[in-house]
C-alpha cells in the first residue's frame, strides 16, 4: 500500500489504515455514486442502487473469505461490543465456555447473563502474554458455546490457527485479524467482526453465522438483537 504525502499508517487498536485508492474513490463518488445523482449516504436502502452495493459486499467478502452458502453473511452496526450482548442473549441458556486472552476477551464475558459464564482459560497472571492451546482447554460437556478472541489488538496476542473443536459451537470475536490471513470458515459456528481494522470504516459489523444455528435462537427478543430475525430481513431490518 503506498501512502499519498502527509499520510501516516495508523496501526493502534481501534480504526486502522484504509487504502488511498478506497478513500479517493469514495471522494470522487460522494457527490453522485456511478451516476445515481446521489451520494450511498443519500439514495434509499431499498433502492435498485443500494441493493447492489449490498449484494457486492457480500459477495466480495464471501469469495475474500471462503465462505459456503451454509452460513449467513450479515452486515450489523453497533461494532463487537454490541455482539458482546447478542452473542448470550441468542444462544446462552445454561453454561457457555470463554476463554480471556487480553482486553476485549475480558469484556465479552461481562454481558454472559441470564445463562453462567464458565472462565476456561484466563491469562491474567501471565500479563496476557499468550493464548492457550486449543487442546488444552478444558471445555463444559454440554456448554451452548465457546467464544474466544482469535487476536487481542492490544496484547497482540493470537492463536495463529483455527479451533479443532468438533462436537463444539465455537464463536468467535476475529475483529482485529479478519482477512488477514485465510481462514477456514467451517471450524466455527459464529463470527463477527468490527470492520474498522481490515475491512471498512468504524461502526460497521460484519457477522457470519452457520445457517443451521440460528435455528436455536428463541422468540421473543427484541428484533435488532434477534440474528434470526435479522437473517430473514436481509440485515436490513433497520436502515443501514
Amino acid at each position: 500500500m503506498v501512502q499519498a504525502p502527509g499520510r501516516v499508517f495508523n496501526f493502534s487498536a481501534g480504526p486502522g489504515v484504509m487504502p488511498v485508492e478506497v478513500l479517493e474513490q469514495a471522494r470522487d463518488e460522494i457527490m453522485n455514486w456511478q451516476g445515481a445523482g446521489m451520494s450511498v449516504m443519500e439514495m434509499s436502502h431499498r433502492g435498485k442502487a443500494f441493493m447492489k452495493i449490498a449484494e457486492e459486499a457480500e459477495s466480495s467478502l464471501r469469495k475474500l473469505a471462503g465462505i459456503p452458502d451454509s452460513y449467513k453473511v450479515l452486515f450489523l452496526q453497533g461494532g463487537a461490543s454490541l455482539q458482546f450482548t447478542m452473542v448470550p442473549m441468542n444462544f446462552l441458556r445454561g453454561t457457555a465456555d470463554y476463554a480471556v486472552t487480553g482486553e476485549w476477551g475480558k469484556k465479552a464475558v461481562k454481558p454472559g447473563v441470564p445463562g453462567t459464564v464458565n472462565v476456561v482459560w484466563d491469562g491474567k497472571e501471565s500479563n496476557y502474554d499468550r493464548a492457550p492451546s486449543y487442546g488444552s482447554l478444558k471445555l463444559t460437556p454440554g456448554a451452548d458455546y465457546f467464544h474466544f478472541t482469535l487476536n487481542e489488538t492490544i496484547q497482540g496476542v493470537d492463536y495463529m490457527a483455527d479451533p479443532d473443536l468438533t462436537g463444539t459451537t465455537v464463536v468467535c470475536d476475529m475483529s482485529s485479524n479478519i482477512l488477514s490471513r485465510p481462514i477456514d470458515i467451517s471450524k466455527y459456528d459464529l463470527i463477527y467482526a468490527g470492520a474498522q481494522k481490515n475491512c471498512g470504516p468504524a461502526g460497521a459489523t460484519i457477522v457470519i453465522v452457520r445457517e443451521s444455528l440460528l435455528d436455536r435462537v428463541p422468540s421473543g427478543l427484541p428484533p435488532m438483537l434477534d440474528y434470526k430475525v435479522q437473517a430473514e430481513n436481509g440485515w436490513m431490518l433497520n436502515t443501514p
